[in-house]
């Protein structure tokens, strides 16, 4: 297949992605500016590739594990990693990196317009809370798609040595955690270098609403394809996190209410 072919077929075949990343690129510009989100985008490509291409030869930092190949032919192949796999980790990182802003930063309101009130861009705490943040996505999804085979994803991988995790490695979460942590700490030090966030206060809340969105559709899969064990697990998750965001925006909605 051409160029173009490939490309039409990726998007054919991985819809879901091409609208995440589309919403991923409009909220990203809204908060970072152009600039970074575009070097966002790269620094977590890049990094994410190499995690991948690692993991799937020597098992570092993920675990072992491989890609089954169903897939070539019908979408891109960066040596043996699905591209549209590798791109994924920027928008679950940016995702993971506004909701971290939002709980960490002072937030105010003016009509229904949310912004980050001088939003602590580089802190540690952002660094970690995101890396969690990142890792618990990968809860809900990893043990999802290892069951690609019951809905439209595909069995595109599998772990030699089945993990505890309902088929998934322990290592997988802890390498999730660590590359996590390398993008935002990478994109922390370009984006101070460059000085690039003086020119944003901040959008608080389109990150996060589509990182819950997100969840939204990986537990809607858990469940179609009758994963309930595994579905309330990750609800438990969700609903934890939902509540403590919807906590920090209620206080600033009573806060601009009783100025």
């Amino acid at each position: 297949m051409d160029s173009l072919d490939i490309l039409i077929s990726t998007i054919l075949l991985r819809p879901y992605v091409f609208i995440l990343l589309g919403f991923y690129l409009i909220a990203g510009s809204f908060q970072l500016g152009m600039k970074r989100i575009a070097a966002f985008t790269i620094l977590a490509y890049f990094i994410a590739f190499i995690s991948e291409y690692t993991s799937t030869r020597i098992g570092i930092p993920y675990g072992l594990y491989h890609y089954t190949g169903e897939t070539h032919g019908k979408e891109l192949f960066i040596s043996n990693v699905p591209f549209m796999d590798s791109l994924s980790y920027s928008f679950l990182g940016y995702f993971s990196y506004s909701l971290a802003l939002l709980i960490a930063s002072p937030v105010t309101r003016k009509g229904w317009k949310f912004e980050l009130s001088h939003p602590p861009w580089y802190s540690k705490k952002v660094l970690f809370l995101t890396a969690l943040l990142f890792m618990l996505q990968d809860v809900l999804i990893d043990p999802v798609s290892l069951r690609g085979s019951k809905w439209f994803l595909g069995q595109i991988y599998y772990y030699p040595v089945k993990g505890i995790y309902f088929g998934v490695t322990l290592s997988n979460f802890l390498g999730w955690f660590l590359v996590g942590l390398a993008i935002i700490y990478c994109f922390q030090k370009l984006d101070y270098k460059r000085g690039w966030s003086k020119e944003y206060a901040g959008n608080a809340l389109m990150g996060p609403v589509l990182y819950f969105l997100n969840m939204i559709f990986i537990l809607s899969v858990t469940f179609y394809i009758g994963e309930y064990f595994i579905g309330m697990i990750s609800l438990s998750i969700f609903s934890v996190l939902i509540i403590f965001t919807i906590l920090k925006v209620r206080h600033v909605l009573s806060i601009s209410t009783n100025r």
